[in-house]
């Protein structure tokens, strides 16, 4: 047995582990899934560097943002920040055609071109808004993009039995991005000198992500399913036998091509033609997918309502609220609440994603973040922390709750939605599934980017009922779980209808369809055509 097999199968607890071949767990499958991550990494590596930076000096008097106490410069740090969920919203929503019609590979390489591209124009706006703010914009598109195409391709690819594993390393790669930027943003506060270079050195590094998904990306295939899907089926069996390590001829790979050929063509002959219209039919009218993309969307609305991109964002000046004085001070303890996300989301993965489950793990860390927000908003609401005071036992405990939320999430709304997202859809409807997923995700993401630095301002002295808000949604997700997730660990992508329902829709049904349709549109004619009758 090789070795990868070896700690996996000490790991990870469910039937399929214990079933399948030990050769589908190979270095192959786990470089690809890393190659992919890379544009998960541009995605936490944009996301939380500019928290950073919006308090480094010489940016703060590049581009105006003197007075934090007023609510002016709070909305104008929060169009800064915000512009890039923004752009995520759009690139999130165009991914789904694009990587259906030109494959999830070339996809992720355009998308690593055009992230590029925006960093290069916010490393050179230099007090420049307008520029600041396209190259946001614009980066943005790309990162939403690869929340779109990044866990689809992972998935299409990963063993059943570490899919969760594997498509959960997206989450891993988004907090190691997030930890690498507040680190970077740590070391230039206190060894830089304070000039520009403190902040466009920061703003450039970030294409280092999206550079090595460009570079690993050309070495890797194509998603199987997506060839079969363009009906290029000796490219998909070989492929699918070169990630698992067998041969063609092998049981494992001719069940696994045999099921991904026995579902496409159900679906195509009981679908027809995936045009966009027979699609979102398919999506909203069938019980079985509506159900499907509901819970996605619901997951994304509540892992952003968590507040855990607020802290993400914005963590500087949250230290700094609850008590922590100096720039340098509250970076150095942003870039510890990196190091104990990465640390949470790898015990996750290893231990708990396939193992435990996503559904416990979301369910108890609902409960476990509601109460840590719980303790922050009533500790700033009761004893908020004085300037030029030292911080209380109190306080300080309150800067641990910080530190455990960041673990709570990591172990169950981080990484579990991801999963839940692209592993649930009928195969046809995946990519647009995963859209809208994502696409909700940087809607909500967007949200709480352009509210919080205003609330932490208005709701309440010091901002206490900013914590308070995001602890009440953090309990009420406990409910929403309970009642509509399923588990669906060691379970194959072809056998997701056993736990939702089927997908199944007759021809019948979309005859009456189209034909109702017609009836409309003759009705809308219905005038001169009975003139035209009447004068023959």
């Amino acid at each position: 047995m090789g070795f990868a097999a070896k700690m996996l199968r000490k790991i990870v607890k469910n039937e399929a582990m214990a079933t399948d071949p030990e050769e589908i767990y190979n270095w192959r499958v786990l470089l690809l899934a890393f190659s992919a991550c890379f544009g998960a990494m541009s995605f936490g590596w944009d996301s939380s560097v500019i928290g950073g930076v919006i308090v480094l000096d010489p940016f703060v008097h590049d581009f105006g943002l003197g007075d934090r106490k007023s609510v002016a410069t709070a909305n104008l740090a929060a169009n800064i920040v915000s512009t890039l969920q923004a752009g995520c919203f759009l690139g999130a929503l165009v991914a789904s055609p694009l990587t259906d019609r030109f494959g999830r590979k070339w996809c992720l390489i355009g998308i690593s071109i055009i992230v590029i591209i925006g960093i290069i124009m916010q490393s050179a706006a230099l007090g420049n808004l307008g520029l600041m703010y396209a190259g946001r914009f614009i980066s943005g598109v790309g990162v939403g993009a690869a929340s779109t195409v990044n866990p689809i391709y992972v998935s299409e690819n990963a063993p059943r039995a570490i899919r969760g594993l594997l498509t959960g390393l997206y989450q891993l790669f988004i907090v190691t991005g997030g930890m690498l930027a507040f680190w970077i943003n740590y070391s230039v506060s206190i060894n830089f000198p304070s000039t520009r270079i403190m902040y466009v050195f920061p703003l450039a590094i970030q294409a280092l992500p999206a550079l090595m998904l460009c570079l690993c990306m050309l070495l890797c295939h194509e998603s199987p399913r997506w060839l079969a899907r363009q009906d290029r089926w000796e490219d998909c069996k070989r492929v699918l036998a070169k990630i698992r390590h067998l041969t063609p001829e092998h049981d494992y790979v001719r069940d696994e091509f045999r099921e991904i050929q026995d579902a496409l063509e159900k679906e195509r002959r009981e679908i027809g033609d995936a045009t966009f219209w027979n699609l979102q039919r398919e999506m909203w009218t069938i019980p079985g997918n509506r159900k499907r993309v509901l819970i996605s969307i619901v997951l994304m609305i509540c892992q952003q309502m968590t507040g855990t991109n607020a802290i993400n964002t914005y963590a500087p000046t949250i230290f700094q609220n609850l008590g922590l004085t100096g720039t340098s001070t509250s970076l150095f303890s942003t870039g510890i609440y990196g190091i104990v996300k990465v640390v949470s989301c790898i015990v996750f993965l290893l231990f708990m994603a396939d193992s435990l489950g996503r559904r416990r793990s979301l369910l108890w860390t609902s409960i476990a973040q509601g109460l840590a927000m719980f303790y922050i908003g009533l500790y700033v609401r009761i004893a908020p922390p004085r300037p030029n005071e030292a911080v209380p036992p109190a306080g300080y405990f309150a800067l641990v709750s910080i530190f455990l939320f960041a673990a709570f999430f990591q172990f169950g709304w981080g990484p579990a939605c991801w999963i839940y997202a692209s592993e649930i859809p009928a195969a046809r409807l995946r990519s647009l599934n995963v859209s809208y997923a994502a696409a909700t995700q940087w809607l909500f993401n967007f949200v709480v980017a352009r509210a919080v630095p205003t609330m932490l301002v208005t709701v309440g002295s010091d901002g206490y009922g900013t914590y308070l808000i995001f602890g009440s949604f953090c309990f009420s997700m406990f409910v929403f779980v309970w009642f509509f997730v399923p588990e669906t660990k060691g379970i194959s992508l072809e056998h997701m209808d056993r736990l939702f329902g089927a997908t199944d829709v007759s021809e019948k049904s979309l005859a009456a369809a189209e034909e109702e349709g017609e009836r409309e549109r003759e009705k809308d004619q219905g005038v001169p055509r009975a003139r035209e009758a009447e004068v023959a």
